[in-house]
C-alpha cells in the first residue's frame, strides 16, 4: 500500500537511513552482525529504506534462476532480522530505474582514477582474467543509491567505509557543480562487529563468495551445522580463552562472535572460560549462536511459504519510486537532461 500524502510530510520531517545487501550468497553471521541484524535498531527514529542490491551482484557471472530465488530470500531474511515493513521501506534495486540512471550522471561528474583507487575494486579484480566495468564502477551505482533518498546515515561496515567516502564526494562535487541537490551523507560503522573474520583464516574477512563453506556460519545453517563449524573453526597456539587481536587472532575473531550474540563484554567471556580450554568454548558459542538465529530461521521460513515476500516487495519498490523519481527529475533540470515523461 503507497503511504498517504501526509505520512509522506511526516517522513520528510525525520532523518532518513539507506542500506543495501547483494543477493550474491547465503548471508552470513558477518552480514548479520554487521548489517541485518541492525536495520531494525533505526527503524523507530529514522525513515529506513533498506533494499536488496541486485544490480551490484551482476558485477560479476550469475545464474538468473538462484539471483531471483536468493534476492527474495535476502529480503525475507530483512524481515526475520526484525525489520517492520509497516515501519521501513523494504525494496530490491533493479525494480526501481532511479538507481541506475542515477548511476550514469554520476559516473559523468567521477574520475576514473578515484574509481580506481577503491580497495574493493583491487580487491576483487586480483589475479582474474577478465574484469566487468561494472565492477570497476560499482562504488558510483552505490553512491546513486544512498543520494536518491536524501540519505543522512548509512550504516555500513568498515570495509564499505570508502565507498560512502565517494558518495560524499560526488554530492558535494556535482552541489558545487549544479547546485545544492543531494545531501551529504554520513557513514556508521559499528564499535565492534563490524569485521567479522573467516573461521578458517582469521586474517581474511568472512565472505559469502569464499569456496570454502566451512569458512563461515550462514544465516539459516541448522544448529548441528553451526556446532560442526564451530568445532573445526581454527584456534591459536595455547588454550587460554584471551582477546588478542594480535597474538591470538582467531581465538578473538570467536570471542567477539560469543560477545555480540550473547550480550557479554569480552571481560565477561574470557573470566567465564578461564581454565577451561577451547573445546567448551566452541560448544557454548555453537549454542549460544544457533539460539539467537532460531527465530530468525523461523520467521524466514513462515515468510518464504506464505508469499507475503512479494507483496512487501512490490509496495516497497513503490514507495522507494515515489522519493527517487522526484529526485530524478531534479537532477535532470540541474544537467540539462530531458524530463518529459513522467511514470
Amino acid at each position: 500500500m503507497m503511504p498517504s500524502s501526509a505520512e509522506m510530510e511526516s517522513r520528510d520531517k525525520t532523518k532518513r537511513v539507506f542500506s543495501g545487501v547483494q543477493p550474491s550468497g547465503s548471508l552470513h553471521i558477518g552480514n548479520y552482525l554487521g548489517a541485518i541484524g541492525r536495520f531494525s535498531l533505526f527503524q523507530e527514529g529514522y525513515d529506513c529504506f533498506y533494499s536488496v542490491v541486485d544490480l551490484h551482484a551482476i558485477t560479476v557471472p550469475q545464474d538468473p534462476v538462484e539471483l531471483r530465488r536468493r534476492t527474495v530470500a535476502t529480503a525475507a531474511l530483512f524481515i526475520a532480522a526484525g525489520l517492520d515493513p509497516r515501519k521501513t521501506c523494504i525494496f530490491v534495486q533493479s525494480d526501481n530505474p532511479s538507481h541506475a540512471e542515477l548511476a550514469w550522471v554520476l559516473q559523468c561528474v567521477s574520475t576514473f582514477g578515484e574509481l580506481g583507487r577503491m580497495t574493493q575494486f583491487k580487491d576483487k579484480a586480483r589475479g582474474k582474467k577478465s574484469v566487468t566495468a561494472g565492477l570497476f564502477t560499482y562504488p558510483v551505482l552505490m553512491a546513486a543509491d544512498i543520494l536518491l533518498y536524501d540519505t543522512d546515515v548509512v550504516p555500513v561496515g568498515e570495509d564499505q567505509k570508502q565507498h560512502v567516502e565517494l558518495a560524499r564526494d560526488l554530492a558535494e562535487r556535482f552541489n558545487k557543480r549544479f547546485g545544492v541537490t543531494f545531501k551529504v551523507p554520513e557513514p556508521l560503522i559499528p564499535k565492534q562487529g563490524g569485521r567479522i573474520m573467516s573461521l578458517i583464516d582469521p586474517q581474511k574477512k568472512m565472505s559469502k563468495s569464499d569456496e570454502d563453506p566451512d569458512s563461515r556460519i550462514e544465516v539459516l545453517d541448522p544448529p548441528e551445522e553451526i556446532a560442526r563449524k564451530f568445532r573445526k573453526a581454527v584456534t591459536d597456539s595455547g588454550r587460554e580463552i584471551l582477546y588478542d587481536p594480535e597474538r591470538k587472532p582467531a581465538v578473538s575473531n570467536l570471542m567477539t562472535i560469543y560477545s555480540l550474540f550473547s550480550g557479554k563484554t569480552l571481560e565477561e567471556v574470557r573470566d567465564a572460560y578461564e581454565g577451561k580450554g577451547y573445546g567448551a568454548f566452541k560448544s557454548d558459542l555453537a549454542e549460544v549462536v544457533s539460539e539467537k538465529l532460531r527465530p530468525v530461521r523461523e520467521k524466514y521460513s513462515e515468510l518464504i511459504s506464505s508469499g507475503e515476500i512479494e507483496k512487501i516487495l512490490k509496495d516497497g519498490a513503490e514507495r522507494a519510486y515515489v522519493i527517487s523519481s522526484s529526485k530524478m527529475r531534479e537532477v535532470k533540470e540541474k544537467v540539462g537532461l530531458s524530463s518529459r515523461l513522467s511514470f
